[in-house]
């Protein structure tokens, strides 16, 4: 009966620290929230200026719903007190991780963290500063001159959102495919006979996570190849360990084969 609650007392233990430690992020958000709330509205034409800029001459983003003006940069506002937010949400997680965690473990744990998180942010960057200006630069080019371009701003906002954490994830890409070659999931001789298929892949991935248009799947397939092969130049320097006994035991099963 001892035995059985000392075993129950690590794992309640651990799900108080857990608890704790979500609290504090959900509580970092909500700060970040209240302040930045002030300057929702700039926030909203900070985020809209890539199209803003491109609109023909006499066209705006309108609100087609009533609640929009409102909630739109209400939106905004949370999903960057969310991004703001990541740096905190990866120490937390990381400190409560870390005690599990041998010493080398740790030592490659925390370069990978901080790599993750300048990664994330670079997509959310390369998606705002060169995504977004091309393909608006196209959609507000193509369409009939007859058509006035007048963009929704809930529409907006969510195409622009879906776009920054599609890129922000797919940064990631080289962090990812160093831990599976690490972990001994795969090598980077396999990776690269699948080189093909990979690059397909990413155009499938593209289409799945992108709005539905050729351009935007093309613009985050290719960053995602490039990737991957930044993933497998970092996988180079993974020093392959060989197992001792199991060279020992093919040895001895080659002598004594006929």
């Amino acid at each position: 009966m001892s035995t059985d609650s000392s075993n129950q007392a690590p794992l309640v233990a651990h799900l108080i620290e857990l608890r704790n430690r979500l609290l504090k992020c959900v509580l970092a958000i909500l700060i970040l929230f209240i302040g930045l709330y002030s300057f929702a509205n700039d926030l909203y034409l900070i985020v809209s200026e890539p199209l803003r800029l491109l609109l023909p001459t006499g066209s705006s983003l309108i609100a087609t719903e009533v609640a929009s003006p409102f909630l739109a940069p209400l939106k905004l506002t949370f999903a960057v007190a969310v991004l703001i937010s990541v740096p905190y949400t990866l120490f937390q997680a990381w400190s409560f991780i870390a005690p599990a965690l041998y010493k080398n473990e740790k030592q490659i744990a925390i370069p990978l963290l901080i790599s993750s998180i300048f990664l994330f942010y670079a997509g959310v960057v390369f998606a705002y500063y060169v995504v977004l200006p091309l393909i608006f630069g196209f959609f507000t080019t193509v369409g009939p001159g007859e058509v006035t371009v007048m963009t929704d701003i809930n529409n907006y906002l969510n195409f622009v959102l879906k776009l920054f954490f599609a890129f922000g994830v797919t940064f990631e890409i080289p962090v990812a495919t160093y831990l599976l070659i690490k972990a001994g999931v795969t090598t980077v001789a396999t990776l690269s006979k699948k080189r093909p298929y990979i690059f397909l892949g990413c155009f499938v991935v593209g289409m799945l996570i992108t709005p539905p248009d050729i351009f935007s799947q093309t613009l985050l397939a290719i960053p995602m190849w490039l990737l991957f092969e930044l993933g497998l130049i970092a996988g180079r320097t993974v020093k392959v360990v060989v197992d001792d006994s199991q060279t020992e035991e093919d040895s001895e099963a080659s002598h004594t084969t006929p």
